[in-house]
Parts: C-alpha cells; structure tokens; sequence
C-alpha cells in the first residue's frame, strides 16, 4: 500500500479506482477516463495533486543560489508571485527533475518538484545549497488543480469571497497567497486554469465546493492522455538524468543568457549543442489502426530511427498519439513497431491540442 494523500478517503467514497503512482495511492478514473477527459477540454475538471513536493527557499543568497542550481534563469522573476518552468540538471546535463519556482520575496522562493522523484531532489536540492546559506522548507500542504475554460470561473466561486477578484486577475502563470491560500495560475493539461496550495486541513471542503460548482473529479488516466495532447513531458517517460533538454523538446526552458551564468550541467549542454543534436523529440500522429506505446520501436525504412517516449489514444484527435526521442535525420513519415506490426506515423510538430484547439491537421 502506498502514502494516501489527505483526500485518499474522499476518493475512495466517491468509488474511484485507485492505483500506485510513484508510491502513492491515487485515482486513476472515477468512471469514465474519456469522459473526465471532456470535462477538462470543454469545461472544468480537477485532480488531486497533493502528492506534489512543495519546497520553500529562503535567504539572502536563494536568487543566486536558484542562478546556479537551474537552467533557466530566476532573474527573470521580479514581480511577486511570479513562476518559472525549469529543469534542474545534473553536472552531465541530463534532466534530475523539471519543476515550477515562484518568486515570493527577494529572500524567498517557492518550488513545486515531483512526487516520485522527492528523495533525489531534496538530497540534490540540499547539497548544492549548503554554500548559499539558504534555509530548505518542505511545507505541508495540499494542492488541487481545476483545468478547463471554464476552471477560472467555477474555481472562485468555491474560494473565500475576498480571494475571488484577485484570483480572477491573475496574469497567466502568475500567484498570489490569499490567507491559508496559495493560488497559482499555472497547469499540466494545456488548459487555462488554477493549481490551489492550501492546508491538508481544508482541502476536502474545497472539494466538495468545487463539485458544488460542477467541477468534475478526474484521475490520473486523463491527466495523462491531457498533458500528451499537450505535449507536456512525464519525468521518467520522457526525460530522465540520461537525455538533457536539448533532446527532449526543452531547449526553450534553457537561459544561454547572460552567457556568465554557470548553471550546473550548463557545459555539458554547451558542448552538446556546438557539436550538433543528434536526437529530436518529436509528435507523432498514427495514421494506421492500433494505438502507439511508450517503448515501442520508431523505423524509418526498415532501419532503426528511435523510440515512443509517451504513447496514447487521444480523445480529443480520436487517434493515436505519441511523443518520441529519434534521430535527427527523421523525415516527415516514419512507421511504429505495433506488437510486431509495422505501423504507418505522420512526424508533426506538438503540441497537438492546446486551450481546445487542436493545432496539427
């Protein structure tokens, strides 16, 4: 049996199937994963994602210690509340774990890092800091994300009547803390939306207000066919410590500027990009029956081209779709080895859904 988050007895009521998930116990659907799916696409669903890691940085030196400890640059952040993307590398530059900060204060920073990976990152976290004299806090707290176009407009209704403007005001990928509240504009399903931080104590009456507002339950089934449409990558999927940014569709989130910043594992990737990528992450759309798996075989010509790093069936396209790591040379058609069948793929670029649209013909 797995940790329970603080909501495990609210799922089990409402007859969610649970499964393990990174040592914990969590709903993968509460009835129909293509339904829960919908709800987030064309209206508003929420999932418990209190299983997250939630870290508090803080010291005169955590601006420049977060400098040197991420790929992407924490000095873009000057307004309170606002939050960053970013990949924590090792000294090779393969990917420890992706993360969201928020910058709170000059001294004070807030990181979300992922469950199944909390022992490494916390040791990692806590090495690299010893220098920077800067306190670690891994705080107590729930979180529940509503997604949806729709998700803003229900979600404030079940916060504090005073949170309600302020929260609706937020800026996309913006936060604010509001009382025993941490409301944070940001999301993994590639629909506008809240991620709620607030104390285990008051997370099951959130809940029941959000469902009050036709808010649909949803588990971890549809959050994950949610982040692939959107081409959001999966720690241990589709980016681990062997592959670095640049050949997981992540270069974006690397800051090459100012070109003094020593982030860790900033030369390895340096040199990876001097010397020419020699992997690309891609989309892939099936254009063949069958449905497309992580692992699977990716061949161009009868000959090895790579591999599905995350593979589904999505509701949205109604076809299979796949993310994969494959040779540069890959062309604009490839075929996928399906249970020893050789299966015809279009190469697109993802996303392949965002904000409802679907973005490849």
């Amino acid at each position: 049996m797995g940790k329970h988050t603080v909501l495990y007895d609210t799922h089990v009521a409402a007859g969610a199937r649970m499964v393990d998930f990174g040592g914990w116990d969590m709903p993968v659907n509460y009835g129909s994963q293509i339904e829960e799916h919908h709800a987030v696409r064309r209206d508003a669903g929420m999932f418990d994602v209190s299983h997250m890691t939630v870290v508090d940085l803080e010291g005169a030196k955590t601006r420049e210690f977060l400098g040197m400890l991420l790929a992407n640059d924490v000095s873009k952040l000057r307004a309170p509340g606002k939050a960053l993307y970013s990949c924590m590398l090792n000294e090779k530059g393969g990917i420890i774990d992706d993360l969201i900060v928020y910058f709170l204060r000059d001294d004070w920073f807030r990181m979300v890092v992922n469950a199944a990976t909390h022992d490494k990152d916390m040791a990692w976290i806590g090495e690299q800091a010893q220098a920077f004299d800067v306190q670690i806090s891994e705080r107590d707290l729930a979180m529940i994300a509503v997604q949806g176009p729709k998700a803003r407009e229900k979600a404030v209704q079940a916060l504090p009547v005073d949170a309600r403007a302020p929260a609706l005001a937020l800026k996309p990928f913006m936060a604010l803390k509001f009382g025993g509240f941490f409301i944070a504009r940001t999301g993994y399903t590639g629909e506008d939306g809240f991620e709620i931080m607030l104390s285990p104590g008051q997370a099951a009456a959130l809940w029941q207000a959000l469902i009050a507002q036709g808010v649909v339950a949803c588990g971890l089934g549809a959050r994950d066919t949610l982040r692939l449409e959107a081409a959001m990558n999966l720690y241990g999927q589709d980016m681990d410590e062997n592959v670095t940014p640049l050949e997981s569709g992540l270069d974006w989130t690397i800051a090459w500027e100012p070109a003094g910043r020593a982030f860790i594992g900033r030369y390895a990737l340096e040199a990876q990009r001097d010397a020419g990528i020699k992997r690309k992450f891609v989309g892939l759309v099936l254009e063949d029956k069958g449905v497309m798996r992580s692992h699977q075989k990716v061949m161009v010509d009868g000959g090895g081209a790579g591999e599905i790093t995350s593979g589904t069936f999505s509701p949205t396209l109604e076809r299979s779709i796949a993310l994969a790591r494959v040779s540069v040379s890959t062309g604009d058609s490839v075929q996928v080895d399906i249970r020893g069948k050789p299966s015809k793929a279009r190469v697109v670029k993802p996303p392949f859904v965002r904000n409802g649209k679907v973005l490849v013909r």
